[in-house]
């Protein structure tokens, strides 16, 4: 399939061409055709495979039929959980409509206010947002959503999972109910999809690969070893491997400055990016990094979600995350777009617990290999996957499977030995034998001829 056989206008497919995309990805062909025809839409597909695309492209495609926006009014809110992806997401739409006469703005703290609401006085067809910045430029009148067409949570799962549902849901309440609604992510747990189901109408779900899976491009696999020697084992690699740029987690920002102040100690040019840093030094920690001036960039989770280099070789785990699902999201920057990756876990004793949590989240034992001289005196011990839970039926389901094998049916009793059918007060009385004599019934008819048989018949009856 090609883009052009989904129906887009030339000017973004010319977008599209210069982009470097040759034919849409399959989230990209699952959503747009729903998108462009008016569906509410929560897709679930891996990192790096085009969700941005895909949901920017058709609503681009939209915008453009439709009037231009009022003063200081957005049709189009984008809202993404860290500055990074927000600034990521705003850079692809600039991309996408370079050839069409349409605004975007993106908007996030850690920066002054005060341009973001000079910026948006004469209003804006797209709006990227952090929740956070949003509610502040709210409070202050700076916008106002009474054009607004299209609402989209990207990485809904981090959005509506963390601390975000209070905001969010402050921000909805300013919105028109009338407007098409989208929920884009890497993973979706079945929390998350009941909970996300409140703010769509009737949304189609689209899930291209199974939930949490890796992708195939990416090669994985983890080295056993003490935690006092992690950093040597890392100064190791990169001299063995000659790798010339990586990606570097840690689970802290003391962890993150530390290993990036260790790593220049030993000649390797590296920063840290991280939640505690003011947005001017992650940007320019990034764009040192982009450019190749900084070779290992060392970041805190906040960095997974918003960090999308072409071609990214290696992203090392020098610490397990808390949560298997940001396993997830750490390895997905590299392997984009059909290319290989590899992403390399440092694994301690004491990370055993988060190394089968994610083993068992994405259903593969990942391979160990351990290096010479740096073999681990407390063995990170073996962990088997478990197999995938499957999906509980709901408890009506499960009532009447235990009905049937009782021989039991709603209605009346199948046999002379079941209980009768209960009444409409939940009792077992006559509205439920009504023109229903069973056969005990006409027995007792029969009056017994004395008062010692009467007591026989009541102990045999």
């Amino acid at each position: 399939m090609t883009f052009s056989e989904l129906n887009l206008i030339q000017p973004l497919l010319d977008s599209l061409h210069k982009s470097g995309y040759k034919t849409p990805s399959p989230i990209q062909q699952k959503a747009i055709p729903l998108i462009l025809n008016g569906e509410d839409v929560m897709a679930a597909a891996q990192t790096g495979t085009g969700k941005t695309a895909g949901f920017s492209v058709p609503i681009l495609q939209k915008l453009s039929e439709g009037k231009k926006p009022s003063a200081n009014s957005a049709r189009c809110l984008i809202l993404a959980p860290t500055r990074e992806l927000a600034e990521q997401v705003h850079q692809s739409v600039q991309k996408y409509a370079s050839d069409l006469s349409l605004k975007s703005q993106v908007v996030y703290g850690g920066v002054k206010i005060n341009p973001q609401m000079l910026k948006l006085r004469k209003g804006t067809d797209v709006l990227v947002a952090t929740p956070g910045r949003l509610l502040d430029l709210m409070e202050k009148n700076a916008v106002n959503f009474n054009d607004l067409e299209f609402l989209v949570l990207d990485e809904a799962d981090r959005m509506l999972d963390m601390g975000f549902l209070p905001s969010i849901k402050r921000i909805l309440a300013k919105l028109p109910k009338k407007r098409q609604t989208l929920l884009f992510s890497a993973t979706f747990s079945e929390s998350i999809k009941k909970l996300s189901k409140q703010f769509l109408n009737n949304p189609v779900l689209i899930e291209t690969e199974r939930t949490n899976a890796t992708a195939t491009s990416v090669k994985q696999w983890i080295h056993p070893v003490d935690k006092k020697q992690k950093a040597a084992l890392l100064k190791f690699l990169i001299e063995e491997h000659r790798w010339h740029q990586l990606l570097i987690f840690v689970r802290t920002r003391r962890g993150a400055n530390r290993l990036s102040m260790a790593l220049e100690k030993n000649d390797i040019k590296a920063s840290s990016i991280h939640g505690g840093k003011s947005q001017n030094a992650r940007n320019r920690a990034l764009a040192e990094f982009k450019t190749g001036k900084v070779q290992a960039l060392v970041a805190t989770d906040v960095a997974a979600r918003g960090i999308d280099i072409d071609q990214m070789p290696v992203v090392v785990n020098y610490d397990l995350p808390n949560v298997a699902e940001d396993y997830v999201h750490r390895i997905g920057r590299t392997g984009r777009a059909g290319e290989k990756g590899i992403a390399v876990s440092l694994v301690s004793a004491d990370e055993v617990d988060d190394l089968r949590a994610i083993q068992n989240l994405i259903q593969k034992q990942l391979e160990r290999i351990i290096v010479d001289d740096f073999e681990p005196n407390h063995v990170v011990p073996e962990t088997d996957l478990k197999a995938a839970k499957k999906k509980k039926p709901h408890k009506k389901k499960l009532a009447k499977a235990k009905l049937k094998q009782s021989g039991k049916k709603s209605g009346a009793a199948k046999d002379t030995g079941s209980q009768p059918k209960r009444g409409k007060n939940g009792y077992r009385g006559k509205s439920a034998n009504k023109g229903k004599t069973t056969a005990k019934r006409k027995l007792r008819k029969k009056k017994p001829a004395n008062k010692s048989s009467s007591k026989v018949w009541d102990k045999k009856g």
